[in-house]
C-alpha cells in the first residue's frame, strides 16, 4: 500500500497537467450532468414494513377517491377576539372569506370548511380548516406557499387571530447554506494558523470544494435514473467538506514535514502520500463502511443519504491521492511560503518552537508519565457526562417543540386550548371487512373496541368505501403526540386487532403521522444492535489490518462507545433536562440522532484513531521504544489532528444557529461527539492506554498475523525500498506495477 502510494504520489505531482486536467474534465463533465439528466426528486416518506406504512397502503387501494397519503397538508387555526366567538356573523364572514380563497389557491385540492366538517370547539372561540394540495412537498410552488401566507394575513387583517400548521408551512431557510459558510470560513482562519502560510491552507480548501462540487453534481444526475429525496445530498455535503480538508491537511501537512527536511519536491510528495496517504485510504473506507451500513435500518431515506455521503467521501479520498499532489506539483514550495503578516510558517509536523517541546509534545510526556492516573480522571468525567443517558427519551419534535414566537407553534397551542392536546395526535384507524360475513357488525365492534380503551376522548363513526368491505375510523387521544399515553395507545389499539379478527373476521390496523413517527422509533431502535454490529465488526477487522492488532482495534472500539455516552448524556441534560438554558423547549431527543451519529462519529472516531496511532505505530516498527513510539507519534500528529477536530467542531456547530431546537441537536450532537472523541479519548484516553500495554498494544497471534494480508500502513515496505539513507537513484517502477 504505502508503496503504492508513493508512486502514485511522485507520478500525479510530476504529470500534474494531465491529473489536473483530468479531474477538471470529471467537474464540468458532473456539472454538466447535474444541470441535464437530472430528475424530478421523491419526497415521499416511507419505512416500509411497518403497519402505518402498510395502513397507508391499505388506505389508497380502497379509498381511490381520498387525497393521497403523500400529499402536501395545511392547518389553518381560526381563534375570534377574547369576547367573541367565530359564529358572530362578521367572524364567520372572514373564516368564508380565508375559506374561499384557500379553495382557489395554486395547487389547492380540497379544502374541510370548519362549520361543515364539524371543526370548531364547544366554546366556538377557536376553529380550524384542513387544506389538502394535490402535490407533494418537493414539488409544492412558492407561489402556493406565499398565497397561503397571505390568504392567512387577510384573515389576521379583518380582525381574527390566524395560525399555519402543516408540511405546506415547513420552509428550508438558507440557514443550512450559511451555516456552511461559517464553518467553510472558521476552516480557513484554522488552516491559517496551522500552516502559517496562503498557500499552504488554500490547498485543501480548493481541494473540499472540487471534490463536493463533483460528488454532490454527480448525485443530482443520478436522480434522473435513481429515485432519491431532495434531501439526499444535504449529509453528503456536509461529510464531504468536512473530511476532504481533513484529509488535504493531513497530506499536505506531512509534504511540508518532508520539504523541511531537504527533500525535492516529487520525493516529498510521493513520501508524504505512502505514510498519511495510507492513513487517509483506511480512515475513508471506515467512513464509507459506516455510512453504507445505515441500509440496515430499512428506511429508504436514510439509506439513500448513507450512501450519497459514503460515494462524497470515497470522492474526496480519490481527490487527495490524485489530485492534491498534482496541486503540490504546481505550488512547490510556496507552502512554505505566502507567509500572513504576524504568523510564521511552520512545520505542523515538527518540534520546532523555539527551542522548547511542543505543546503536543509536552501534553503526550504527562500522559505518559502518569498513565493510570490520567486514564482514570479522564474515564470517570466522561462516565459522569455520561450519566443522564439513562433517562433518554426518543421522539421526532414536532411543532410542539418549535420556537413559541413561530405561527406553527402557536397553531398547535391554539387547537389544543380549544379541542385538547390529543387533537394534534388524531390517529387512522382502518377496518378491513373484505374477509368478513357482516362488515358493519366488524364496523361497529371495531368502534365499540376502542371506545373502551383508556386515554381516548373520541372515536368517529365508520366512514366505509364504495365496495363496503372497509371503513376509516378517527380516533382523537387525550394526550399530545410525543406522549409517552399515546404511544401507549397506539400499541393497545393495534393489539384489538386478533380478537376483532376472532370475532368477526375482519382485521384493524392504526396509522396517522402520530402512528408513523411511533413505527419510525422502533424501526429505529429494532436496528440498532445489528447496525452495530456491521459497523463495528467490519471495521474492527479493517483496524486490524491497519494496526496489527487486537488490542488497538479493540481499545478504538470501547473508546468509541465512551464518547457516544457522554455526547447522548449532554443532549439529555441540555434538551430533555432544560439545563444551561440553551434549549427553548425541552423534549424527546430526535430517534434517528442516536443512529446517525453512530454512523458519522464512527468513522470521523476512527479517522483521528488512524491518523494518531498510524504514526505512533510507525515510530514504533521502526526502533523506537513503545512509550517513545507513542510520546514521538503524538508529538507528529497532535497539532494537525488538532486542527483537524476543530474544522469539524465548527462545520457541525455552526447548525446551531439554525434557532430550532431540533437542529441544534444535531449540531451540537455532532460537535460535542469530535470535542469528546478528539480531546479527550484518541488524544488522552488512547496514549495513556497505550502506554500502560506497552508491547502488548502491538501483539497479533502468529496463525492471524499469517493470515491477514500486510498493507503497510506504517511504510515498513517504503522504508525498505528507500534504503531509508535516501532514495535510490532510479525511476520508481510504473504505478501499478
Amino acid at each position: 500500500m504505502a508503496t503504492f502510494l508513493y508512486r502514485l504520489g511522485r507520478t500525479s505531482y510530476r504529470r500534474r497537467g494531465i491529473v489536473a486536467l483530468t479531474w477538471l474534465v470529471l467537474f464540468v463533465l458532473a456539472g454538466v450532468g447535474a444541470s441535464t439528466l437530472s430528475g424530478d426528486t421523491n419526497d415521499s416518506f416511507e419505512i416500509p414494513g411497518t403497519e402505518s406504512q402498510e395502513a397507508f397502503d391499505l388506505l389508497e387501494e380502497r379509498f381511490p377517491e381520498m387525497p393521497d397519503s403523500d400529499n402536501t397538508a395545511a392547518r389553518v387555526v381560526f381563534a375570534a377576539p377574547e369576547g367573541e366567538t367565530l359564529t358572530d356573523p362578521e367572524n364567520q364572514a372572514v373564516v368564508d372569506d380565508v375559506v374561499a380563497a384557500l379553495s382557489q389557491a395554486p395547487q389547492v385540492a380540497a379544502v374541510a370548511d370548519p362549520f361543515e366538517a364539524g371543526t370548531v370547539a364547544e366554546g366556538n372561540d377557536i376553529a380550524y380548516a384542513d387544506v389538502d394540495y394535490g402535490v407533494e412537498w418537493g414539488d409544492l410552488s412558492e407561489e402556493s406557499k406565499e398565497a397561503l401566507k397571505d390568504i392567512a394575513q387577510d384573515g389576521r387583517d379583518a380582525g381574527l387571530t390566524v395560525e399555519l400548521s402543516g408540511e405546506a408551512v415547513e420552509e428550508w431557510e438558507a440557514e443550512s447554506m450559511s451555516s456552511e459558510l461559517i464553518g467553510i470560513a472558521v476552516a480557513a482562519v484554522v488552516l491559517v494558523i496551522t500552516f502559517g502560510s496562503l498557500t499552504a491552507a488554500g490547498l485543501p480548501l480548493l481541494n473540499a470544494i472540487i471534490g463536493v462540487g463533483i460528488a454532490i453534481s454527480a448525485i443530482t444526475a443520478a436522480t434522473g435514473f435513481i429515485d432519491m429525496g431532495a434531501d439526499t445530498s444535504i449529509l453528503a455535503t456536509m461529510l464531504g467538506l468536512a473530511v476532504a480538508i481533513d484529509y488535504a491537511l493531513f497530506i499536505v501537512s506531512r509534504y511540508r514535514h518532508e520539504l523541511a527536511m531537504g527533500r525535492e519536491g516529487s520525493e516529498a510528495a510521493g513520501r508524504a502520500l505512502g505514510t498519511a496517504g495510507s492513513a487517509v485510504v483506511f480512515a475513508g473506507l471506515t467512513v464509507m463502511i459506516a455510512l453504507s451500513g445505515l441500509f440496515v435500518v430499512g428506511i429508504p431515506m436514510l439509506t439513500e443519504m448513507g450512501l450519497a455521503a459514503a460515494f462524497a467521501v470515497g470522492i474526496a479520498v480519490l481527490i487527495a491521492l490524485s489530485l492534491l499532489p498534482a496541486m503540490l506539483g504546481f505550488a512547490k514550495h510556496r507552502v512554505l511560503g505566502g507567509r500572513i503578516p504576524g504568523l510564521r510558517a511552520r512545520d505542523p509536523e515538527s518540534d520546532d518552537t523555539g527551542g522548547k517541546p511542543s505543546a503536543g509534545r509536552r501534553w503526550a510526556t504527562f500522559v505518559t508519565r502518569r498513565p493510570k492516573a490520567v486514564a482514570a480522571v479522564a474515564v470517570v468525567a466522561m462516565i459522569g457526562i455520561a450519566a443522564p443517558v439513562m433517562d433518554m427519551r426518543l421522539g421526532l419534535p414536532g411543532e410542539e417543540s418549535m420556537s413559541e414566537d413561530t405561527t406553527q407553534r402557536q397553531a398547535y397551542d391554539l387547537v389544543s386550548e380549544g379541542f385538547g392536546e390529543g387533537y394534534n395526535a388524531q390517529l387512522t384507524a382502518i377496518v378491513d371487512a373484505s374477509g368478513s360475513d357482516n362488515p358493519q357488525g366488524a364496523f361497529d365492534q371495531a368502534v365499540e373496541s376502542l371506545s373502551g380503551l383508556g386515554n381516548v376522548v373520541a372515536v368517529s363513526e365508520p366512514f366505509p368505501n364504495e365496495a363496503g368491505d372497509t371503513a376509516i375510523l378517527s380516533i382523537i387521544p387525550e394526550n399530545g403526540p410525543s406522549s409517552a399515553e399515546t404511544e401507549d395507545l397506539v400499541s393497545d389499539a393495534r393489539d384489538l386487532s386478533d380478537q376483532l379478527a376472532s370475532d368477526t373476521g375482519a382485521t384493524l390496523s392504526v396509522t396517522g403521522n402520530t402512528a408513523v413517527v411511533i413505527d419510525f422509533n422502533q424501526k429505529i431502535a429494532d436496528a440498532m444492535a445489528p447496525y452495530l454490529a456491521i459497523v463495528v465488526g467490519l471495521s474492527f477487522i479493517l483496524l486490524m489490518l491497519v494496526f496489527r492488532s487486537i488490542l488497538v482495534p479493540l481499545k478504538a472500539g470501547l473508546g468509541f462507545l465512551v464518547t457516544m455516552g457522554a455526547t447522548f448524556g449532554l443532549l439529555v441534560a441540555v434538551f430533555q433536562w432544560g439545563w444551561f438554558g440553551i434549549a427553548e423547549n425541552t423534549g424527546p431527543i430526535i430517534s434517528m440522532l442516536p443512529i446517525f451519529l453512530i454512523g458519522v462519529v464512527f468513522g470521523l472516531a476512527m479517522d483521528y484513531e488512524v491518523f494518531l496511532v498510524t504514526r505512533m505505530r510507525e515510530e514504533y516498527v521502526h526502533g523506537a521504544a513503545p512509550t517513545q513510539s507513542v510520546v514521538t507519534g503524538f508529538q507528529h500528529g497532535s497539532r494537525v489532528v488538532t486542527a483537524a477536530a476543530i474544522i469539524m467542531m465548527s462545520v457541525f456547530g455552526a447548525f446551531m444557529l439554525g434557532g430550532e431546537d431540533f437542529i441544534m441537536q444535531v449540531g451540537m450532537a455532532l460537535a460535542a461527539a469530535v470535542a469528546f472523541d478528539a480531546f479527550v479519548v484518541r488524544m488522552t484516553i488512547v496514549p495513556a492506554i497505550l502506554t500502560l500495554l506497552g508491547r502488548r498494544a502491538w501483539w497479533l497471534p502468529r496463525w492471524l498475523d499469517r493470515l491477514l494480508p500486510n498493507v503497510d500502513v506504517e511504510g515498513e515496505k517504503l522504508a525498505k525500498y528507500l534504503n531509508e539513507d535516501g532514495r535510490k537513484d532510479r525511476e520508481p517502477a510504473a504505478v501499478g506495477s
